[in-house]
């Protein structure tokens, strides 16, 4: 099993049509193949990863009493949270959400929808963070260009699904764990901690920033194979509806994070997802006589089923093949 492959976007947010064809070849292959690449020539300053890293690092530093002013609820599913479920498991793991700024008093489009909420008095950490947000959201629309062109869609043929979309960033610190699962440990160990439970993403597609502790695994050809972070590389990972818009011919990969004894880690996915009232479905522009493979989802319903299995042991985790076609 080769690693993921490293990917040089350098000129997509350009919009010239020749690196946007270039990097659309460059994706299809690790796309069919893994689900995930790292992407170089991304455009993020050096100067904006180190600030958003360390803005990270204050933010889990906080005191605890002030940390938990901040604590997600069943009414807003942003903020911080160190309860997480994965597969109703719980994960090793604090975590911190937030979005795009918008009207507090604004009624929730979703049960999974949020608002932010900010530690009093630190501007500076607020700051930042929607920096990198902002930054990221504007590097997924190429992205997103690009992967549609890669499978024979109109470059633009997925943007009205994000008009109005759902992204969010997700801030994670696995702290040093004196009983780590095994690294070659079964998908649900019977013994030792896990950071993250095995799942895949559930939007369009994550863009992955991580440090340099290695604690990301991903499935392929049925076991678990280690992906090493890439110095300045950011990793894409393909999420569920993009599996499903592809007709399956895209991978949403299943990936765990390692719990470690001698090293906490920090991680921030931004995921890309669609507008809550969108039905994501297969789109066969490219083939027409081809069967789809997945019924429709709503991509809202799915969310929230998502968020409250997360959240709490609400029911069993729904999964993207539960909607495959018999």
């Amino acid at each position: 099993m080769m690693p993921p492959e490293i990917i040089d976007i350098g000129g997509l947010t350009s919009g010239d049509e020749r690196v946007i064809d270039r990097v659309a070849r460059e994706f299809e292959a690790p796309s069919r193949s893994l689900g995930m690449f790292h992407i170089v020539g991304h455009d993020f300053a050096d100067a904006d990863l180190a600030r958003f890293d360390s803005t990270m690092r204050a933010l889990f530093a906080l005191p605890a009493n002030v940390k938990h002013q901040l604590r997600r609820s069943r009414d807003n599913a942003w903020g911080y949270y160190d309860e997480e479920l994965t597969k109703n498991r719980p994960d090793w793991k604090e975590i911190f959400d937030y979005g795009a700024e918008h009207d507090p008093t604004r009624p929730a489009r979703s049960h999974s929808d949020g608002t932010n909420r900010w530690p009093p008095g630190e501007t500076e950490i607020r700051a930042a963070l929607l920096q990198h947000h902002a930054a990221c959201l504007r590097l997924a629309k190429h992205i997103l260009s690009a992967l549609s062109l890669s499978l024979g869609f109109a470059p633009n043929r997925l943007a009205d699904f994000f008009e109005g979309d759902s992204s969010f960033v997700r801030l994670n610190r696995y702290p040093m764990c004196r009983d780590p699962a095994a690294p070659d440990a079964p998908p649900l160990p019977d013994s030792g901690h896990l950071g993250v439970h095995p799942h895949s993403d559930a939007g369009a597609f994550t863009i992955l920033y991580q440090d340099h502790v290695a604690s990301l695994p991903v499935e392929a050809e049925e076991r678990f194979v280690l992906v090493d972070p890439v110095p300045g590389a950011l990793t894409v990972n393909l999420g569920d509806m993009l599996r499903v818009w592809s007709n399956d011919r895209y991978r949403s990969p299943v990936h765990r994070v390692l719990a470690q004894r001698d090293h906490e880690r920090f991680s921030a996915p931004f995921f890309y997802n669609p507008r809550y009232d969108t039905v994501c479905e297969p789109i066969l522009d490219a083939d027409p006589n081809a069967s789809p493979r997945f019924r429709p989802v709503s991509w809202a319903h799915f969310r929230d089923q998502r968020s409250a299995g997360d959240f709490a042991d609400y029911g069993t985790e729904i999964q993207v093949d539960d909607y495959l076609v018999a």
